[in-house]
């Protein structure tokens, strides 16, 4: 592997754990970058077909729907068919005529990469009401840190903060497991979408990510750990899978090769962040509908 990646991915996870331990707008802030430059790159996939997207309006109501994740995630869900409408109501009167492909497209584009990515700032957030953030900007801090490592009692960590770090390591041990496993033991191609995945590198990224996900189950004292870690494992496992394809059918489609040039060895950002995609809803209802009747 090239130093170059191995050095960018270090950095990238190092970002990553800082802003989410720090929580607010901090998080807030790093996912609406990642965003942005996501945006920036699905379009340029849409254009490369031909498409004349709405991407400035698009990209302008995502960044609204994440700072209303942050001050009320009650209302995001309301933020969603409104900007769908603004998009529309903009493309209604542009010069040139709109064609399907430019709404479907547009509309893609705030699902994809704005409206799903949300759920990662609703997921940090959950429960920091009942936490004073002692930094500015909403910001949080530990100041137990010798109670959370010697007693090893992550209940005084807020229950956004665990649960976000858990579901990273789920992806992290997904893409890891899948990687080597598939590159050393993997013979049968997974789909035609992404040639060089196969089955048996898909199985043990799975497999990984419960494993990951059970070892965070007994430490998170989750009611029923062996059940609650196999189902959160599988969901995180499967989801972080589908977001890979999906973005490798996205690039197939647009005929490249990589979403950008943005992060050396790694290619863009899509690239890297497409696992995290459809894993922060999954992982957020799981932890405010499913928990609570095994509780």
């Amino acid at each position: 592997m090239p130093w170059s990646r191995i050095i960018s991915g270090v950095i990238a996870i190092a970002l990553a754990l800082s802003s989410t331990l720090l929580g607010g707008w901090y998080f807030t802030i790093s996912i609406a970058i990642v965003v942005f430059l996501g945006q920036q790159e699905y379009f340029n996939l849409v254009r490369a077909r031909g498409i004349a997207p709405a991407a400035k309006t698009t990209m302008f109501v995502s960044q609204i729907l994440l700072a209303i994740c942050t001050l009320d995630g009650s209302l995001a869900d309301a933020v969603m068919p409104l900007a769908g409408t603004f998009i529309c109501f903009y493309l209604l009167f542009q010069p040139q005529f709109a064609t399907i492909a430019d709404i479907s497209a547009s509309i893609m584009g705030l699902f994809y990469v704005g409206y799903l990515p949300s759920y990662w700032v609703r997921l940090r957030n959950l429960n920091s009401t009942d936490i004073i953030g002692n930094l500015p900007l909403g910001g949080f801090w530990p100041n137990n840190w010798n109670e959370i490592f010697t007693q090893g009692n992550l209940d005084a960590l807020p229950q956004g903060l665990t649960f976000t770090i858990l579901t990273f390591l789920c992806i992290w041990a997904a893409d890891i497991g899948a990687y080597i496993f598939g590159k050393f033991f993997g013979k049968t191609r997974l789909s035609d979408i992404s040639p060089k995945k196969t089955v048996e590198g898909a199985i043990f990224g799975i497999t990984a990510s419960i494993i990951v996900a059970l070892i965070g189950a007994y430490f998170l004292h989750l009611p029923y750990a062996l059940i609650t870690g196999l189902t959160l494992g599988l969901l995180i496992g499967i989801a972080s899978l589908l977001g890979d394809l999906t973005e490798s059918m996205l690039k197939r489609d647009a005929g490249v090769k990589d979403s950008g040039q943005l992060i050396p060895g790694h290619g863009g950002i899509l690239d890297r962040t497409d696992s995290y995609i459809f894993t922060a809803p999954l992982v957020y209802y799981f932890v405010t509908l499913i928990l609570p009747l095994l509780r």
